[in-house]
């Protein structure tokens, strides 16, 4: 018998379905990987605004993982909103346990709306618990910045005229080289909030060796919700395949954003929606609906 890739992702539950472990899982299966989820906290959300967040104990997230990895065969692991300092700590205990596990780590630190869904002193233990474990970390400009303990205008000024220039580029590459000095494998700083009225939305991607730019053009759309954890799951996936690094961090980066011009004529609710996960798999053609 054989056995399909597969990831878990240890992260938040989004009831509409556009992000957290419902994207992550979507994610997986779209991209030929079977997944596996521990939820790390319930939250009352739509497209629109996080009404309401619950936290699940630590000690039963601890359990969730332990007993996924006790009985799956995990190639890759997944790291979505964590809450807490107190589940950061659990996950990272688990994780001493199964260091041959490549993990991605998105730092979710505030939804779609606007919503924080870390707390405020659950930063430090993320960075220093999780950063060092993480084969990928994938921050955008604000998680970046948090990360590292300083303003989003100390790495690309705020009123810099051109953020696509030079200077800019050296700029997001020195914000790497920090956030990877902090532990991390690699880093994909991601870039849909550095030019956000340009006509590109280019990540940075750092692994130590060759610094590399995802050029990607910009897709005016609402419907972006979600897209962070798409990212990281479909990283993950890759790795999960058996990818490079740098491999699956390009593939990823395709399929994201496919998803987003796939998704960006879709009308699912009335706020930000979400990306069109299995684009290739279920073509608007085959869609019903009014």
């Amino acid at each position: 018998m054989t056995r399909p890739a597969i990831a878990l992702t240890i992260a938040g539950s989004d009831p509409s379905g556009g992000a957290g472990i419902q994207a992550d899982l979507k994610t997986f299966s779209a991209l030929g990987v079977y997944g596996a989820a521990a939820v790390t906290a319930l939250t009352a959300q739509n497209t629109r605004t996080v009404r309401a967040v619950h936290s699940i104990s630590p000690s039963f997230v601890k359990a969730q993982i332990e007993a996924v990895l006790s009985d799956l065969p995990v190639d890759a692991i997944k790291l979505g909103m964590l809450e807490s300092a107190a589940v950061i700590h659990v996950v990272a205990d688990v994780l001493q346990a199964v260091p041959q596990i490549p993990v991605v780590l998105d730092p979710v630190m505030l939804s779609k709306s606007g919503a924080p869904l870390l707390v405020r002193d659950a930063v430090e233990a993320l960075r220093h618990r999780l950063l060092p474990r993480a084969a990928v970390l994938t921050p955008n400009l604000p998680e970046a910045a948090a990360l590292l303990g300083i303003q989003e205008a100390e790495i690309v000024p705020a009123d810099s005229t051109n953020r696509t220039g030079p200077a800019t580029d050296a700029a997001l590459l020195a914000c790497c080289r920090r956030l990877r000095d902090l532990g991390a494998q690699s880093v994909v700083l991601k870039g849909g909030h550095i030019d956000p009225h340009g006509t590109s939305s280019d990540d940075f991607y750092w692994d130590g060796k060759l610094p590399m730019r995802l050029v990607a053009p910009r897709i005016v759309t609402r419907n972006t919700h979600g897209t962070g954890c798409t990212y990281a799951a479909a990283i993950a996936a890759g790795l999960a395949r058996g990818e490079s690094l740098r491999s699956a961090v390009i593939s990823a980066r395709q399929y994201v954003q496919q998803a987003i011009a796939a998704g960006a004529s879709l009308r699912i609710g009335e706020g930000h929606g979400p990306l069109h996960h299995f684009a290739a798999q279920w073509p608007k053609e085959a869609m019903r609906g009014n």
